[in-house]
């Protein structure tokens, strides 16, 4: 017949085809920084780049080594780690759960939705002084305000997630008379997770960025004040580390979610291929 004449691929080709592509981008994700430091290296060394203001990889090593071995810098990014896993937690549950019942009701919808369109838009490092009035300069200031900015970003990701869900699976469920609580576990919470997921990835970059902007002001400790002290004391090395451990842990946090996402949750837009 005319059906047996059509070529198929073998699955082995394409199992091939997808780890050689996979062993592709894990090896541009390294060899990219690598060109970066190794150009910025070349420019110091030649004199077309200030050592006194932009140090080379080089003297950062250096320096990076100096204070694992001592284990200052542990310390500081231990302490800042803790800050930002205590602050998620606290923001990414109720985001969840406000973007759940955002999504599902339109009298939720309608009372929530306004007041955090008025309230995400503010910055949240602006309101860290009200914090430390109300909860005082320790590490409740911290935690709470890494919880703010996680909770809108993932109360808004999540109730798009719900919102997106086709409109097909709630009648099938409705079909077989699932009640309400079964529905949101195996309908609206499985459809939202490819935005929760990226949500998350986007709370945990926000959650960085803010808590190192509070360790500047409102610390004594963190990776956030490793480099502002650093700073004031013209330590360009000390400052430089500090730096490319906050940029470090960034791409931590993407590839870990990435991996989880690519694993856990193949039915992602981004993971169908």
């Amino acid at each position: 017949m005319a059906e047996d004449l059509i070529p198929i691929a073998p699955s082995r080709d394409i199992g091939h085809a997808e780890r050689r592509r996979q062993r592709i981008e894990r090896l541009l994700s390294v060899a990219t920084p690598l060109l970066i430091l190794a150009a910025w290296e070349a420019l110091v060394r030649a004199g077309l780049v200030d050592a006194r203001l932009f140090s080379s990889p080089s003297q950062i090593a250096g320096t990076f080594w100096a204070l694992a071995q001592s284990g200052e810098l542990a310390r500081h990014v231990g302490i800042s780690l803790v800050r930002i896993g205590v602050g998620f937690l606290l923001g990414a549950i109720p985001g969840v759960l406000t973007g759940v019942a955002i999504g599902l009701s339109p009298l939720v919808r309608a009372v929530l939705s306004p007041v955090i369109a008025s309230l995400y838009p503010i910055p949240k490092i602006a309101i860290f002084p009200l914090i430390m009035v109300i909860f005082g300069i320790g590490e409740v200031s911290k935690y709470v305000l890494v919880a703010i900015a996680v909770f809108f970003f993932m109360a808004i990701n999540s109730a798009a997630g719900v919102l997106n869900v086709e409109r097909i699976y709630w009648d099938v469920g409705r079909s077989f008379q699932a009640g309400r609580l079964r529905r949101v576990l195996t309908i609206a919470l499985p459809g939202a997770l490819p935005m929760i997921i990226a949500g998350i990835r986007l709370s945990l970059g926000v959650s960085l960025l803010v808590l190192v902007s509070a360790e500047f002001v409102g610390s004594k400790s963190g990776i956030g004040f490793l480099v502002w002290d650093s700073w004031q004391t013209f330590n360009i090395e000390v400052m430089f580390v500090g730096i490319v451990v906050i940029g470090a842990l960034g791409w931590i946090f993407f590839t870990v979610v990435d991996e989880f996402e690519r694993r856990f949750l193949p039915w992602a837009p981004g993971n169908r291929r």
